[in-house]
């Protein structure tokens, strides 16, 4: 049976929103970069892909015009057709599995997957996931005032479709990582200690040149080369997250130390058939094996990898101890935790190399990003098989399961 395999994998440093080193670059400029340097690892024509799956989370302005096909345009690729894909934070997940189950159903043998976010250039930004006010459907008036009496009184989260109610579909990102935290009662003190965990592994894995072997440097219009991700702090302590103040909740637990940042970035991977990868004589980095998707409430979206990745090792036919190393993307670090421990993981082979406190969070690069990650990961620490899997915006969550060849 034809297998999806990975050939290769490209991400960018991954910048600070509005302030950082790729603040001024449009997510097509630098999305085309990353679809080209993937492509040009293995020496192939972008005009030989079958097609451009693109993930963006807010996939309008400067990400509009159906992005994917202006990303192959400027990359080159005149034949490159393509396809803007939006499932949030999971967009670039979602645009890997298009590209698998293409393969398996025999209609094509090469296409490149990724996604981008470039949160500095959002015309206007209304959180992670978010929508405008005028985008909202009114339906959802009374959920969203159930959802600020909650944020006000700090209330234990309880399901409001037990009381005949709507959930918010619209609520945002940091109150639902809040409606988690006093849902499974648990304590800044984990949390913040998990945020530290997050730089204090990604500082080591920077001093040991890992995140050199999978970064692909970006240059700006000025010609000036940004090949480091912002993020990652040296020398973060417990004592100083533990100083921060919330963020969401004035008697909440989500603090700057314990959950992501806004972010730009932008990863791509090129998904073959083994097949032709044969026929090229490409040597591919790891199989496609098993994927999951899922939908909970949106009021505790951060629980969404739990059921996404059951489904997904269901589909694989193997359980988390067969897993070498996992990732769970660190949107808040209350729900990779909750969610660590309803799958059974071993906290000392997830995100072993820092997540996405550290590193960030460009939601719709994130996925590929972390794809990148994981291969590396699992290259580094002579692993075979890694998940992969994270939250949703809206109440859903994702998760990949990859099998290292080489």
């Amino acid at each position: 049976m034809t297998e999806a395999v990975i050939v290769s994998t490209a991400r960018s440093p991954i910048g600070r929103a509005f302030k950082g080193s790729l603040k001024d670059l449009r997510p097509d400029d630098l999305s085309a970069q990353m679809v080209k340097a993937a492509l040009d690892k293995i020496g192939l024509d972008g005009d030989t892909v079958d097609d451009l799956h693109w993930g963006c989370a807010e996939p309008s302005h400067k990400a509009g015009s159906n992005m994917a096909r202006v990303i192959a345009v400027l990359a080159g690729y005149d034949k490159l057709p393509g396809t803007t894909v939006n499932r949030f934070c999971a967009s670039s997940v979602q645009t890997t599995r298009m590209a698998y189950h293409a393969i398996k159903a025999g209609e094509g043998d090469i296409f490149v997957s990724g996604g981008v976010e470039c949160v500095s250039q959002y015309q206007s930004f209304a959180g992670a996931g978010g929508v405008d006010n005028d985008a909202m459907n009114p339906l959802f008036a009374d959920a969203q005032a159930r959802s600020a009496e909650m944020a006000r009184s700090n209330e234990t989260w309880t399901d409001p479709r037990e009381q005949g109610l709507l959930p918010d579909v619209y609520l945002a990102m940091g109150q639902t990582a809040e409606n988690v935290a006093t849902s499974r009662g648990m304590d800044r003190l984990r949390m913040d200690e998990w945020g530290v965990r997050s730089q204090n592994r990604a500082e080591e894995a920077i001093k040991a040149g890992f995140f050199e072997r999978e970064i692909i440097p970006v240059t700006l219009a000025d010609g000036t080369v940004v090949s480091a991700d912002d993020g990652p702090r040296a020398g973060v302590t417990l004592e100083a997250v533990q100083g921060l103040k919330p963020v969401f909740r004035e008697q909440g637990v989500i603090t700057a130390g314990n959950c992501c940042p806004l972010n730009d970035g932008a990863a791509a991977v090129v998904v073959m058939s083994d097949t032709k990868a044969k026929e090229l004589g490409l040597t591919p980095l790891a199989r496609v094996v098993a994927t999951g998707v899922s939908g909970l409430s949106p009021e505790i979206m951060g629980m969404g990898p739990v059921e996404a990745s059951r489904k997904a090792l269901a589909n694989a036919g193997m359980s988390i101890s067969d897993m070498d190393l996992y990732e769970i993307n660190e949107a808040f670090a209350v729900q990779v935790l909750a969610s660590a421990d309803d799958l059974g993981m071993d906290e000392d082979k997830l995100n072993v190399h820092g997540g996405a406190i550290a590193l960030g969070h460009p939601f719709g690069a994130t996925g590929a990003r972390i794809t990148t990650t994981l291969l590396n990961g699992l290259s580094a620490t002579d692993g075979t098989f890694g998940l992969e899997t994270m939250c949703v915006g809206g109440g859903q969550g994702m998760a990949i399961i990859y099998e290292r060849l080489s």
